[in-house]
C-alpha cells in the first residue's frame, strides 16, 4: 500500500516522551492484530490445504493389512467326519490403487483449488485496503484534532494579550473595570474551548488506537505529516476507473472466482467420461490345523506368494441424469458469479464517481479556505491595529479574531478533508 506511507514532522501535543507512531506503523500494526484479517489468513491457509489435497489425489493410495485368526471346535473334514481341531491363520497383503483416467477431472480439480486460492488471497487484500483506508482516516481525524487543539491555545493567548492591555489602560485611566471584566471572561471562554479540544483530540486518539487493538491510548502518540506535499492532482474519472479494474482486489476475488467456477463445469462434465484405473498388489499366509502336518511359518509365507495386477475401464451409462444436472448447477453457477462482476463494476464505477467528485470538492474548498483565511487574517490584523489604537472596540476586535480563527480551522480542516479525499483516488488505481 504505498499510498499509506508517505503521510505523516513537529509532534502531536503530549506531556511525556513517546515513540511517534508513523501512519505507515499504525496501517502495518492494524493488519498484523486486526481479528478480521486474521480470519481471512485461515481462510487462505485452508484454500491452500485444499490446493495441496488436489494434487496429492494424483499419487496412488497403498495399503497394507493383516490378518490373524483362530478356530477352535468340531469341523468337517475331507472324509466327511467331524472332528475337533483347532486352526490358526495368518495373511499379509500390500495393495495399490491408482486412477489413469477420470476424464481430466482430477487435473481441473487442481486448477479450481489454485483459483479459490488466488481468490481468497484478493479477498485476504481487500481486507487490508479496507484496514488501511480506515487507519488513514482516523489518523487524518487525529492530526486535524491535534491541529484545533494548538488553534484554541493561540485563541487563549490572544485573549490573555488583550487581558494584559486591559488591565494596563485601567491603570492609564483608558479603560474601565467594566472591560477588564469583559476581557477576563473571554479568556475564560477560549480556556474552555482548549478543554473540549483536548477532549476531541483525546477521543480521536482512542479511535486510532481501538483501531490498531492497543489496549489503551496512553503513551501513544503519532506524527504529524508535511500536508502540503500530500496535496495531489486529481486524475480523471476514466483514468481511475481502469486503474481500478486492473488493480482492485474485489475485481480480482470475482475473476477467479469465476474462473474457478468454469473449471467446476469441466469437472462435472468429466463424470460422463471412462475412468481406466490401475491396480496390484502382493499377499501371502499361513495355515496351521491342530493334529495335521504343516510346512514352517516361513516356508508357507514364500510358498502362498501370490501377486496380481489389474485395469479396470468404467464407462457410465446412465445415472438417473445426475451428472447432466451436475454440469448443469454448475453452469449456474457460473451465470451468478459474472452478474456479481457486473454488480460488482458497476458499483466500482459509482463508487469511483463519487470519491472523484468528493475530491474536487474538497479541492476547490481548499483553495477557496485559503483566500478565506488570508483575507480573515489581514482584517485582523487591521482592526488590531486599530484596537491597539483605541480605534476598535473589543466587540470589534473579538468578532475580527473569531472570524479569523474561524476561517483558519475552516481551512484545516478542508486541508485534510482534501488529503484524504485524493488518497481514496490513490487506493482506487491501485497506488
Amino acid at each position: 500500500m504505498k499510498y499509506l506511507v508517505p503521510l505523516l514532522c513537529s509532534v502531536v501535543v503530549s506531556a511525556n516522551a513517546q515513540e511517534r507512531w508513523s501512519l505507515e506503523k499504525c496501517v502495518n500494526h492494524a493488519i498484523e492484530n486486526n481479528i478480521s484479517i486474521k480470519q481471512q489468513q485461515n481462510t487462505i491457509e485452508q484454500s491452500s490445504i485444499e490446493l495441496n489435497t488436489a494434487k496429492m489425489n494424483l499419487l496412488p493410495s497403498v495399503n497394507a493389512s493383516a490378518n490373524q485368526s483362530w478356530s477352535f471346535g468340531r469341523g468337517l473334514t475331507m472324509d466327511n467326519t467331524y472332528v475337533n481341531r483347532n486352526t490358526v491363520s495368518t495373511s499379509f497383503d500390500l495393495s495399490a490403487n491408482m486412477t489413469l483416467f477420470a476424464g481430466m477431472q482430477k487435473i481441473n480439480t487442481i486448477k479450481a483449488r489454485e483459483l479459490n486460492l488466488q481468490a481468497a488471497t484478493a479477498d485476504l487484500q481487500r481486507a487490508k485496503e479496507d484496514m488501511g483506508i480506515n487507519v488513514s482516516q482516523a489518523y487524518l481525524q487525529t492530526l486535524y484534532a491535534a491541529e484545533m487543539l494548538q488553534v484554541a491555545k493561540r485563541q487563549v493567548e490572544l485573549s490573555k494579550n488583550v487581558l494584559e492591555q486591559k488591565q494596563k489602560m485601567v491603570q492609564n485611566g483608558k479603560a474601565s473595570e467594566s472591560d477588564v471584566a469583559e476581557a477576563r471572561a473571554a479568556v475564560s471562554r477560549d480556556e474552555l474551548s482548549i478543554v473540549q479540544a483536548e477532549n476531541d483530540y483525546r477521543l480521536a486518539l482512542l479511535d486510532l488506537s481501538q483501531l490498531l487493538e492497543l489496549p489503551s491510548p496512553e503513551n501513544f502518540a503519532i506524527e504529524e505529516p508535511d500536508t502540503a506535499a500530500q496535496l495531489m492532482a486529481i486524475a480523471s474519472i476514466d483514468e481511475v476507473y481502469a486503474d481500478a479494474l486492473r488493480n482492485k482486489a474485489v475485481i480480482k476475488g470475482d475473476e477467479s472466482r469465476i474462473a474457478a467456477a468454469e473449471k467446476n463445469v469441466s469437472i462435472a462434465k468429466g463424470g460422463h467420461s471412462p475412468s481406466l484405473n490401475l491396480s496390484g498388489g502382493i499377499g501371502t499366509n499361513y495355515y496351521k490345523t491342530s493334529g495335521y502336518p504343516h510346512d514352517s511359518f516361513g516356508d508357507q509365507l514364500d510358498q502362498n506368494l501370490s501377486k496380481y495386477v489389474s485395469l479396470s475401464l468404467n464407462i457410465p451409462i446412465f445415472n438417473r441424469f445426475a451428472t447432466r444436472n451436475e454440469v448443469r448447477t454448475a453452469r449456474v453457477q457460473v451465470q451468478s458469479l459474472n452478474l456479481q462482476l457486473d454488480a460488482d463494476k458497476k458499483a466500482l464505477y459509482k463508487e469511483v464517481q463519487q470519491a472523484y467528485y468528493n475530491a474536487i470538492a474538497a479541492e476547490s474548498k481548499y483553495g477557496s479556505s485559503l483566500s478565506a483565511e488570508e483575507s480573515a487574517q489581514m482584517a485582523f490584523n487591521l482592526v488590531t491595529k486599530k484596537f491597539d489604537n483605541g480605534k476598535a472596540t473589543q466587540t470589534e476586535y473579538n468578532q475580527s479574531r473569531n472570524e479569523w480563527l474561524k476561517a483558519v480551522a475552516d481551512r484545516i480542516q478542508a486541508k485534510y478533508e482534501y488529503i484524504f479525499r485524493a488518497k481514496i483516488l490513490e487506493y482506487y488505481r491501485g497506488a
